[in-house]
């Protein structure tokens, strides 16, 4: 028997890989979610044998299973926001596409990931043209970083000066707005640029770099901080804002953890510790 429910959960939709070290991926996304004041929902897309090391395993999930995933979740709890991480293969890509039109899916924060913290490749050279011509244009917001701006491009982008132009011709392969992160810069600083490409307007978001190894999981985490501020009605600027002082809270306190023998984690729970102080 149904009763009247007031209350309604922020939903949040990860379609990505799962990290059996924890850090990233489907891992990452569903505590930034949590720790964000939204409902977190998954679609798995591959299975990485991961830890702070490295990567030594990708076992890609069935494509079939993956639609069946998204058909589940969208056709009865729907979303508010959808962030999109790792996709292996062009037809997981394809596939991924079509099921967003299918429901109708708006919303859309994809972040490419193609490489690892450890260096390690997580995408098919072939993927990247079914990236550009099918989920691309699907994006309110994408949030490369520098090496996955520059396979985008096809170009090497290296330094600030070069962010400018990058920006805006990402957008013009067909989303509303780029997000490209600074964190492979030179320097005591690690600025990101937000081009808005409704208003041609470029948003600059400075952050003091913050020396640690945990840096594992920081895009994963950033992109799904991005995904709930928009869900809980954020706009686009104030959604960014809000993940940019998350992520740099979570690296900052994660930066005082050991765990493992490479690249730890952030810290993406670091708001309730700082409530019990």
């Amino acid at each position: 028997m149904k009763t009247d429910v007031k209350n309604k959960y922020h939903r949040v939709l990860t379609i990505a890989g799962s990290d059996s070290g924890g850090g990233a991926g489907i891992q990452a996304d569903l505590k930034t979610i949590g720790a964000n004041g939204c409902y977190g929902m998954s679609v798995i897309t591959a299975l990485t044998a991961q830890n702070t090391v490295g990567v030594s395993g990708i076992h890609g999930v069935p494509i079939e299973f993956v639609r069946l995933q998204m058909e589940a979740v969208l056709s009865d709890i729907g979303t508010d926001a959808v962030k999109i991480g790792m996709l292996f293969s062009p037809e997981l890509i394809t596939t991924v596409a079509e099921q967003l039109k299918k429901f109708h899916v708006g919303n859309i924060v994809l972040d490419p990931v193609m490489i690892a913290t450890s260096g390690d490749k997580l995408l098919q050279d072939e993927a990247i043209d079914a990236l550009k011509n099918h989920l691309i244009p699907l994006a309110d917001i994408i949030t490369p970083n520098l090496p996955e701006a520059s396979v985008l491009l096809g170009r090497e982008i290296t330094s600030l000066d070069m962010v400018n132009d990058a920006a805006r011709e990402l957008c013009r392969l067909g989303c509303t707005n780029v997000l490209i992160k600074g964190g492979h810069l030179e320097g005591k600083e690690s600025d990101d640029c937000l081009f808005l490409g409704d208003t041609d307007e470029m948003v600059f978001l400075p952050a003091k770099r913050i020396e640690t190894h945990n840096t594992h999981g920081t895009g994963c985490t950033l992109s799904s901080a991005i995904a709930s501020g928009i869900a809980k009605g954020y706009d686009v600027v104030g959604a960014v804002r809000m993940a940019k002082e998350y992520i740099t809270g979570a690296i900052d306190s994660g930066a005082g953890y050991s765990i493992g023998k490479g690249h730890g984690p952030v810290n993406h729970f670091y708001q309730f510790e700082q409530d019990k102080q």
